[in-house]
């Protein structure tokens, strides 16, 4: 099916401010839509399926949040029989990540898996089968291409942790490639990614080559997660019925900034070795740092997961998720 996104990815104009784009996107890919009929009934969403949708447009009163956010969280995992299924070391992070928004773990991926992945991204990159999209630093879904990204992509064991961390099965969505570091501010994903109720999304952020001060390391603020989700409504997006605000996204960041202030958040680093995964909540904040040793690079793989169930969509741009 084509899809509009595909064909301005790389595009930095007018036409990305035009909600109309969106809808008409939307039309051309109902099919990756119509499930919303039945989520929108139940959540009580009234809109179209093809239509723009934010906070704005959602009931308040949503409370099937994630049981990893909700009260006595590690009690009610602790008693949960699948809790059992996992290794001592693998439960002590299950409650880390309740308490701080993220869990590590090193050495998942062997360096022959990483080279692997390495070369065919290389590989598609100088074959024009992907490239970067409007950003200049992210290749967006090189999965649907390349069948070991794709394993990648959908590796079990992860898929089994990320479902018992959202208590619902998780649908791989969406999969970047990095070469050079982000650089890019601190952010949660719920404002690019977002859920309703909220809170059901995750993602991995897998190391494929280490990382040090030079390369732009991803950085994180332990426990952000538990601080208010951020939507459209809580800043000035400049948003209007049929443009969406130039200045949205760096009036969103300058918020976030003054949230880490308000709430004295501590950054740390990920000085990851090659093969590392990182897994975080939806809501935790995090970025890249700046890259400070000209040329280097900072390869990396980006998986994000919505979980089964619920409605997903993009607080940014207004759009619902093409699943």
């Amino acid at each position: 099916m084509i899809r509009l996104g595909d064909i301005f990815k790389r595009y930095t104009g007018f036409l990305r401010d035009l909600k109309v784009v969106y809808v008409i996107n939307n039309w051309l890919n109902a099919d990756k839509l119509k499930h919303n009929k039945a989520l929108y009934k139940k959540y009580g969403v009234r809109k179209s399926i093809f239509s723009n949708i934010g906070q704005k447009d959602l009931p308040k009163d949503l409370t099937d949040i994630p049981w990893i956010d909700q009260p006595n969280a590690k009690e009610n995992v602790q008693n949960h029989p699948d809790f059992q299924s996992f290794d001592q070391q693998m439960q002590a992070k299950i409650l880390d990540f309740i308490d701080n928004g993220y869990l590590i773990i090193k050495g998942f991926y062997d360096q022959e898996q990483v080279d692997q992945l390495n070369q065919t991204v290389d590989d598609l990159i100088e074959d024009n089968q992907v490239g970067f999209n409007f950003s200049g630093k992210k290749i967006m879904n090189a999965h649907l291409t390349a069948p070991n990204i794709d394993a990648h992509f959908k590796q079990e064991k992860l898929l089994k942790l990320m479902s018992f961390l959202l208590g619902k099965k998780v649908l791989p969505f969406q999969s970047i490639n990095f070469i050079e570091g982000s650089e890019q501010r601190a952010h949660s994903d719920s404002i690019h990614m977002t859920t309703a109720p909220e809170g059901y999304l995750t993602a991995t952020w897998t190391a494929l080559e280490p990382c040090h001060k030079g390369n732009g390391p991803l950085f994180y603020y332990p426990k952000s997660h538990r601080i208010p989700f951020v939507s459209c409504e809580d800043y000035e997006t400049g948003h209007s019925k049929f443009l969406l605000g130039k200045n949205s996204y760096p009036n969103y960041e300058n918020y976030m900034d003054d949230l880490i202030q308000k709430n004295q958040l501590k950054k740390e680093f990920f000085f990851a070795n090659t093969g590392d995964v990182l897994i975080w909540h939806s809501n935790l904040l995090h970025g890249g740092s700046g890259i400070t040793q000209e040329g280097t690079t900072r390869k990396s793989i980006v998986c994000h997961y919505y979980a089964e169930g619920v409605i997903c969509y993009h607080e940014l741009t207004q759009r619902p998720a093409l699943i």
